[in-house]
């Protein structure tokens, strides 16, 4: 049988108010993981700003926006070319064409090309994550995008608590689902009362997404304290079984793990998930 092996690089990271110091870093850290040897290599949500989105209102963060076209994304577009990989942009803060901002992922191809977009849909609008101040949700569906190491999807950060979405990329043919990421702990005198170990529930549902669509996933977090939240890093590679490949801690690190493709489809042949599915009796979903 064809060998269908795949290397990954998560790149876990800190990131300061520095636009461009951040940019730099995530380039230098790119080069390092191909350096690796990975073929993807995957950035964390937003990781070119502090994690603005602490702020209900904060009027300058707009003026940060990056336009699909902009330096950004011109400068990983040639950090995937120079190192002809695969490269799963993390996200920006996106200023559309349409007069919206969005928080998008580009993926970009070894010729440095656009592989295509996605646009994070669900928006959390909790303690010290407003995100619906900032972000209008995706418009663009749920999309499988085909590269040159396989077939993989993104989605970001909030959508990881929606099993729906996973489970819908699957069925387009995924074999890797990439959640670029940016979440942690809140200092207790902020958000008090409300006690658990959210990094293994955390864990616990992306790994389930892993089990029950038999698929590799990929957490990308970023490390370090910003103002009242401790980003706990914690980045994973799962395997088809969830199995963690690699596992990160509370620091900077890339983190790789070499993937057998073959594995997704004869896990899901033989537990057969998909195929069993009841369509038919899941409308209270969409009701």
């Amino acid at each position: 049988m064809k060998n269908q092996n795949v290397t990954i690089g998560l790149i876990q990271m800190a990131c300061n108010k520095s636009r461009e110091e951040n940019l730099a870093h995530a380039l230098k850290k790119i080069d390092e993981a191909a350096a690796k040897g990975a073929q993807i290599v995957a950035l964390p949500e937003l990781f070119q700003s502090h994690y603005f989105c602490q702020i209900k209102n904060d009027k300058t963060a707009f003026d940060d926006a990056d336009q699909m076209n902009g330096l950004t994304a011109q400068a990983l577009s040639d950090a995937a070319k120079k190192n002809k990989i695969v490269l799963v942009g993390g996200s920006i803060f996106e200023k559309a064409t349409d007069g919206n901002f969005y928080n998008t992922s580009i993926i970009f191809g070894p010729d440095g090309k656009t592989i295509g977009t996605y646009r994070k849909m669900h928006i959390p609008e909790d303690i010290l994550y407003h995100e619906q101040h900032y972000f209008t949700p995706g418009n663009g569906g749920y999309d499988v995008f085909d590269t040159p190491f396989g077939k993989i999807a993104v989605l970001i950060c909030y959508d990881q608590w929606f099993p729906e979405a996973a489970r819908i990329v699957a069925l387009k043919g995924a074999e890797i689902i990439f959640y670029p990421t940016a979440i942690g702990v809140i200092d207790e005198d902020v958000e008090d009362n409300i006690t658990g170990n959210w990094q293994q529930m955390w864990t616990n549902a992306m790994l389930g997404h892993s089990a029950t669509n038999n698929v590799y996933v990929c957490a990308i977090n970023r490390t370090a304290k910003e103002k009242a939240i401790t980003f706990w890093g914690g980045s994973f590679i799962a395997d088809p079984s969830s199995k963690i490949l690699a596992h990160g801690k509370d620091k900077d690190e890339i983190l790789i793990a070499t993937c057998d493709l073959r594995r997704v489809k004869a896990l899901q042949k033989a537990w057969r998930f998909l195929e069993c599915r009841r369509p038919d009796t899941y409308g209270a979903i969409t009701q």
